[in-house]
C-alpha cells in the first residue's frame, strides 16, 4: 500500500476472523489501527497484542454499531484522539439464519441493523473527517449470498445486497471530494464459524468453489487493503468479489 503510512483505519468487528486479519493487514502497511468490537474485550486485546508485536499501532474502541448515539460518540472519540480517520472498513456483521417462514421479525431487524443500519450508522459518522482531509477511503463488507442468495439466509442476504446499493449510492455523493466509496463479497472463508461444518458440509462447499477450497481471512484482507490504498484512488462504487469462482 503505497504511502499509506501515518493514515488511520477503523475496523469494525475487528477483534477476530476477517476483521481481525484485515486489521493486521491494514497495520503492516503503516497505517494506525482502531480495533471496534462490541463483547469479546479478550479478543480485541489479542488482535491488539498481535499488531503491536508485528511492529504496528493498534487501539481499541468498543462500541455497538447498531446504535447511532454509540457510533457517533466512539467515532468522536477516535477523532478526538488520533486526529481524524482516513480509512472505515464496515465489516461488523451477524448472520441470523432460518427460512422465512419460520424467521421471527425480531431476527430480521436485528440483521438490518447491525449488518445494514450499522455500515450507514458509522459511515456518516466517519465521512465527516474524511471530507475535511479531501481524502477517505470507505470498504463495506458484503457477501457473496447478496448476489446469488441463499436458502435460509433471507436477512442476511437481504442486508448485504442493500450493502451494495449503499455502496454505489454513496460512492456518486462523495466521489469529487476524494472519497473512494467500495465494497468485498467474500465466499466462504475460513473462520471460526467454518469450523463448526462438519466434513461433509466442507467437502459439499469444496466442491462447488471452482478454485477448490475455502478464503483464507487474510486474502480478503488483501482486497481489503487494496481498496484502501491511495493506488485505488481511481475506483469507487465497485465490489470486488473474492469467492474462488463461487460466482461469476
Amino acid at each position: 500500500m503505497a504511502d499509506a503510512g501515518g493514515r488511520v483505519a477503523l475496523v469494525t468487528g475487528g477483534s477476530r476472523g476477517i476483521g481481525r486479519a484485515i486489521a493486521l493487514r491494514l497495520a503492516a502497511e503503516g497505517v494506525a489501527v482502531v480495533v471496534n468490537y462490541l463483547e469479546n474485550t479478550a479478543a480485541a486485546e489479542e488482535t491488539i497484542r498481535l499488531v503491536r508485536e508485528a511492529g504496528g499501532t493498534a487501539s481499541a474502541a468498543r462500541f455497538d454499531v447498531a446504535d447511532p448515539v454509540a457510533v457517533r460518540a466512539g467515532v468522536q472519540d477516535i477523532v478526538d484522539r488520533l486526529g481524524r480517520i482516513d480509512i472505515l472498513v464496515n465489516n461488523a456483521g451477524l448472520s441470523i439464519d432460518g427460512l422465512l417462514l419460520r424467521l421471527k421479525e425480531e431476527d430480521w431487524e436485528r440483521a438490518l441493523r447491525v449488518n445494514l443500519s450499522g455500515t450507514f450508522y458509522c459511515s456518516k459518522a466517519a465521512l465527516r473527517s474524511m471530507l475535511r482531509g479531501r481524502y477517505g477511503r470507505i470498504i463495506n463488507m458484503t457477501s457473496v449470498v447478496a448476489e446469488m442468495g441463499n436458502a435460509g439466509q433471507v436477512a442476511y442476504a437481504a442486508a448485504k445486497a442493500g450493502t451494495i446499493g449503499f455502496t454505489k449510492a454513496l460512492a456518486r455523493e462523495v466521489a469529487s471530494r476524494g472519497v473512494t466509496v467500495n465494497a468485498v463479497a467474500p465466499g466462504l472463508v475460513a473462520t471460526e464459524m467454518t469450523e463448526r461444518l462438519g466434513e461433509e458440509q466442507k467437502a459439499f462447499y469444496t466442491n462447488v468453489i471452482p478454485a477448490g477450497r475455502i478464503a483464507l481471512p487474510e486474502e480478503i484482507a488483501a482486497a481489503v487493503a487494496f481498496l484502501a490504498s491511495p493506488a485505488a484512488g481511481y475506483i469507487t462504487g465497485h465490489v470486488l468479489h473474492v469467492n474462488g469462482g463461487l460466482y461469476m
